[in-house]
């Protein structure tokens, strides 16, 4: 099977994954640039594969859960791809995720081909390790207050040496160099802010969930600013 057919195959089983409902196929057609004849050809090669889709020509096509496309559209320059950022991840995060991206890659390669599975050991890259600054903070606790968008008590140290009570409203994580940073609605400035992750002093997560939703203030953060992170913003 060619790797543009494959690439296609994979891209066609994302579009029912996507839509997870009956999508007709000249939508499927419209969105992946090729012809209806050619999605219909290759739904029957799909269901060839054991993929659970019900439907038919002229009325539509619906893809049920528990098929996962063996991976074909995995091209060796994907998989450097993939061992270049488990190391970045591995060595400028924190240890949960180092551990996640490692049982990741563990789960790619215990599907991959041979000849694929080589490519996750590949020496190509090297990634440094950056000295991580000394924090309270969890960042693994953090993540997980993002997900369940729950507010953060701290006890801050800004430049001047000042120090304040914050309530935030945590939404992204950076990583820059060695340092770590929250971004979130500080309840104290009424606006968004960036705080390194060193110059807090004590946290606390608390129980309280903050209104709206954590990707639409993330967009209405980028949306104020051009660059999010401004001088000004980061404390």
């Amino acid at each position: 099977m060619s790797v543009s057919r494959s690439h296609r195959l994979f891209d066609l089983m994302q579009v029912l994954r996507r839509h997870r409902g009956t999508v007709p196929g000249l939508t499927l057609a419209r969105e992946l640039g090729v012809s209806l004849r050619t999605i219909r050809r290759d739904i029957v090669t799909l269901q060839a594969m054991g993929a659970d889709i019900d439907g038919e020509p002229g009325v539509g096509y619906i893809l049920q859960p528990g098929f996962l496309l063996p991976p074909l559209s995995f091209t060796e320059e994907e998989i450097q791809a993939l061992v270049a950022g488990a190391q970045w991840v591995t060595r400028h995060t924190d240890d949960a995720l180092a551990h996640a991206v490692q049982n990741a890659l563990a789960k790619i390669g215990g599907v991959l081909p041979p000849d694929l599975r080589r490519g996750l050991d590949d020496n190509t890259f090297f990634v440094g390790r950056s000295e991580k600054g000394s924090s309270v903070v969890d960042l693994a606790q953090v993540r997980r207050a993002m997900r369940e968008q729950r507010k953060i008590s701290i006890t801050h140290k800004d430049r001047s040496g000042a120090v304040a009570e914050r309530t935030i409203w945590p939404i992204m994580l950076g990583f820059i160099d060695s340092q770590r940073f929250i971004a979130g609605w500080c309840e104290l400035q009424g606006d968004f802010r960036i705080f390194r992750a060193d110059h807090v002093m004590t946290v606390s997560f608390l129980d309280d969930h903050y209104p709206g939703n954590r990707r639409q203030l993330v967009k209405e953060w980028r949306a104020q600013e051009k660059h999010p992170c401004r001088q000004r913003d980061c404390v």
